[in-house]
């Protein structure tokens, strides 16, 4: 039986995960299967994003632990049902950092980064074979976001791109305008898609990661919005209980104070 003392050991981890999976185990570890583990390997990767946002290291070795958790898991789950095991995920990973860097483990030489990404999604491509349409394998549990900015990249790729922000900032204005003149709750609905898609498309020719600067904005709007509250507290008020010009103020008080 493992001894469960060396914690700084992969074969640990496993021992672990199996222990908890195993007869004498955890009978909450031991009811779970892929479909029930899909929530929470989707929470522990955003609060990992929240660690990395918040420039944590420990809090961020902390969470990419509970990621590694669900990798466990699920390769536990998967030796449990006979279908694979994490030698087969382990293999599978190398075999592909392997294959997609033949500038470090073999003869091909590179300019640079930008040249790195090219030759990694030729490889992909060659990987997973004749694909029907350049959006394939994009998965659509992605956030809202980060799914329409990939999309939107595999389609500048292919050229259908405008040729300067001009445009793309052109393409907001025309989407805002659409907006302004819908009627029903329907129209609404779709033209503030595509004001989101828009402006999507602002982040991406900028290189930046739009849902994480999405992520970014909510923390900055949880952080004035609890400055607002103390402040009202401190002067014996509730938020809903003054005015809409004196919440304003405590806004713009707010932004100061809170960045």
């Amino acid at each position: 039986m493992a001894d469960y003392k060396d914690l700084e050991s992969f074969e640990t981890f496993l021992a672990i995960i199996a222990r908890l999976r195993g007869p004498d185990g955890c009978p909450w570890d031991k009811k779970q299967t892929h479909a029930t583990l899909r929530k929470y390997l989707l929470e522990e990767t955003h609060e990992a994003l929240e660690a990395m946002d918040a420039d944590d290291p420990k809090r961020l070795a902390e969470e990419l632990g509970d990621v590694l958790l669900q990798v466990g898991l699920n390769a536990q789950i998967g030796r449990d049902n006979g279908t694979f095991t994490i030698k087969d995920v382990l293999r599978t990973i190398n075999a592909k950092l392997i294959h997609r860097h033949p500038h470090v483990f073999g003869e091909v030489k590179v300019s640079g980064a930008d040249e790195v990404v090219a030759n990694w999604e030729k490889l992909k491509a060659q990987e997973k074979g004749e694909r029907q349409s350049a959006l394939d394998g994009v998965q659509r549990s992605l956030p809202g976001l980060a799914y329409s900015q990939e999309i939107q990249g595999r389609a500048a790729k292919l050229g259908f791109e405008w040729t300067d922000m001009a445009g793309v900032l052109d393409k907001v204005r025309e989407e805002l305008g659409e907006f302004e003149r819908a009627k029903s709750q329907a129209e609404l609905e779709h033209e503030l898609g595509d004001i989101f898609a828009a402006l999507v498309n602002i982040g991406r020719r900028l290189n930046m990661d739009v849902e994480g600067a999405m992520r970014k904005a909510n923390r900055r709007f949880e952080r004035r919005f609890r400055h607002m509250e103390e402040s009202a507290s401190a002067q014996g008020k509730k938020i809903e209980e003054l005015p809409l010009e004196r919440q304003e103020e405590l806004w713009q008080a707010a932004k100061r104070a809170t960045g």
